[in-house]
């Protein structure tokens, strides 16, 4: 090429350049997530799609906020003050009751994660030990119904247990032995914990005594959003979709991507957690079970949690 029409290329690339940036810029929107606690390993696939740059190709400036107070991210985005809230099943369906007007467009964590956690070296060595004993929780409601459940799948009744609110303090309840059991401990977290305290635990699963099999994690939306098609949350579930198999396909590399701006957990208790939250991420977050979604609300209809089952039209979205 004549040395005139290379400068001429250039000159004009140089024009065109700022106009292409400012054009990308324009396509960027803000989006807001809110969590459903502090960071930590259950949110990798959020936080290795920001670090990737996987939200900002998919379109969209995401901000991450930890909560003031953890009941509040779905509410905030119901009153349109957030994008998606990271939220759990059965706030979800309880609020679907109460025609707060949020949906679930995914999941985060799509098997259960609560476990009843007792010390390997206790009293208990099956469910029906627990007969006489305290069991401590930290939620009524939800946890005490899921308690019940389990014991019952050994035939032991409510009235045969002492239950004991530890106010989230499960790991402390345990190991000061105030309580022979907690129910609400989280397999990927609690068991580390308590091992560096130099004991071990014995975990008892949901799924595996009596519990309908559901997301642990969910991501709720605002419904007339959903309704509208708002084209920046399939957009958002694909950026998580891509950072949830980055995850899966590359533990050591996600890891490092997940501490470096969260100094602060990079410590052996959450390396830990992370490589068994790994294998727990959604590979299809926007993917819907209607049937798995249908036993689990009413489990908890059957339970007293909900007073009615609401229709899946008014709490479940599957966005294209």
């Amino acid at each position: 090429m004549p040395t005139r029409r290379i400068v001429l290329a250039g000159a004009l690339a140089s024009l065109a350049a700022p106009a292409l940036l400012r054009s990308a810029a324009a396509q960027v929107q803000p989006f807001t997530v809110l969590l459903d606690w502090f960071v930590n390993p259950n949110h990798g696939p959020i936080i290795v799609a920001e670090e990737l740059g996987y939200f900002r190709e998919a379109g969209l400036a995401v901000r991450i906020v930890p909560p003031a107070d953890p009941n509040d991210p779905p509410r905030l985005v119901a009153a349109g003050r957030g994008d998606v809230a990271v939220s759990y099943p059965h706030t979800q369906i309880e609020q679907a009751v109460q025609d707060i007007p949020t949906m679930r467009i995914g999941a985060l964590v799509d098997t259960p994660l609560s476990t009843i956690m007792v010390l390997a070296d206790g009293p208990v060595k099956k469910l029906a030990d627990f007969r006489g004993r305290k069991i401590g929780y930290s939620i009524s409601g939800i946890e005490t119904a899921l308690l019940h459940t389990m014991l019952a799948s050994e035939g032991v009744k409510p009235t045969e247990v002492e239950t004991v609110n530890v106010n989230f303090s499960l790991s402390p309840a345990l190991l000061t032995k105030q309580v022979d059991g907690v129910i609400g401990a989280f397999r990927n977290f609690e068991p580390f914990q308590i091992e560096q305290e130099g004991s071990k635990g014995r975990l008892f699963f949901l799924e595996e005594h009596g519990v309908p099999p559901h997301d642990a994690l969910t991501f709720a939306a605002n419904r007339e959003r959903v309704r509208a098609r708002d084209p920046r949350l399939s957009a958002f579930l694909r950026a998580v979709e891509r950072g949830a198999l980055y995850c899966t396909n590359n533990p050591e590399e996600a890891w490092k991507l997940f501490v470096r701006n969260n100094k602060s957990l990079n410590d052996v208790l959450n390396r830990r957690a992370w490589s068994a939250s790994v294998p727990r991420f959604a590979h299809a977050p926007g993917a819907l079970d209607r049937a798995r979604e249908r036993r689990f609300a009413e489990y908890l209809h059957a339970n007293g949690i909900i007073a009615r089952v609401p229709a899946p039209e008014t709490y479940l979205a599957e966005l294209a």
